[in-house]
């Protein structure tokens, strides 16, 4: 079945208000609207209450490392006013004790993210990946030399080489492999808990199509060629900055789905499912959280939502 994907991280709930950026005032500004509102990271965590990020007015908030103007609300993120200015706020330690001292509460996207609204949970989405963009390219590539946040945190610049740097992303494709049963192929790392199950991935390299990762990746990682890659949607994944780009694939005619083997660095163990096998080891299996976009494309392949032990064990 290869309908349109349900990406919960694909939604857009924010206009990013790009041409505001420059404003030399920026914040100040911002700072005047009553409304404003600030959702506040720590370590690449953040706190949250009742399936909803907990976001800050300008007074509730303590000053952080530095900030980050994401944009303004639409009318997709139904909890706020359409407009409503929002803030990234990264916090120290001291500001973050401050705040919320139980380090309990704080809580990250992998965990966390499938609990919370759709559009809370792309918030987190967007606010993480910039964060993590700044806390990896704090120095000029070039130089050397440290740079300064410039545009509402949405470019860094180096004042000795006079170059402006801007948030990279990074393209990798995910893939659901089927063979000519029917069945999919998933997959298991080695670092691991027992029966955890996934489709595979890996990063598109320098002047490579799509169609040509997906074809390079399934060889590496699964020792089988797959022909006919087939997009079915993409949504952002901020470990660090990633995009993911969803395909499909069939079995190359030239080989037998019983071709596979695992590369044993990335991949440790492979395994074809029928729909049947999967449905009937569903209390016990493993599968990726239902923001990901991996547990997307298995359920595309099946057909149906299928709870796992992994939703068995947050309940």
């Amino acid at each position: 079945m290869n309908s349109p994907l349900a990406l919960p991280l694909a939604q857009s709930v924010i206009d990013r208000d790009a041409l505001a950026r420059d404003g030399s005032e920026l914040f100040d500004l911002i700072w005047l609207e009553p409304a404003t509102r600030i959702i506040v990271l720590h370590k690449g965590k953040t706190l949250v209450a009742d399936k909803s990020l907990k976001l800050f007015t300008t007074e509730e908030a303590t000053a952080g490392k530095y900030r980050v103007y994401l944009g303004r609300s639409n009318a997709r993120f139904e909890e706020l006013e359409p407009g409503t200015a929002i803030v990234l706020s990264v916090l120290t330690d001291n500001a973050a004790r401050e705040l919320e001292p139980d380090e309990t509460k704080w809580h990250e996207l992998r965990r966390t993210g499938a609990g919370l609204a759709p559009s809370h949970a792309t918030l987190f989405t967007q606010a993480l990946a910039i964060h993590n963009w700044h806390e990896t390219h704090q120095f000029c590539p070039a130089c050397g030399e440290i740079t300064i946040m410039r545009q509402g945190g949405w470019s860094r610049f180096c004042l000795k080489e006079d170059r402006e740097l801007f948030p990279r992303t990074d393209a990798a494709v995910i893939v659901s492999i089927i063979d000519d049963q029917g069945r999919i192929l998933l997959g298991s790392q080695g670092s691991w808990e027992a029966n955890r199950w996934s489709v595979l991935a890996g990063f598109v390299e320098a002047a490579e199509s799509l169609e040509s990762a997906v074809k390079r990746e399934m060889l590496e990682e699964a020792g089988i060629l797959v022909s006919n890659p087939t997009y079915l949607g993409s949504q952002a994944w901020p470990y660090p900055y990633s995009l993911m780009l969803g395909f499909t694939a069939k079995v190359d005619s030239n080989n037998s789905a019983e071709d596979i083997q695992a590369d044993g660095v990335e991949i440790s163990k492979l395994r074809w499912f029928s729909k049947e096998e999967l449905q009937a080891e569903a209390s016990a299996i493993r599968l990726p959280s239902r923001i990901s976009i991996a547990r997307a494309l298995i359920e595309n392949w099946l057909g149906e939502e299928i709870e796992t032990a992994t939703e068995l064990e947050s309940n």
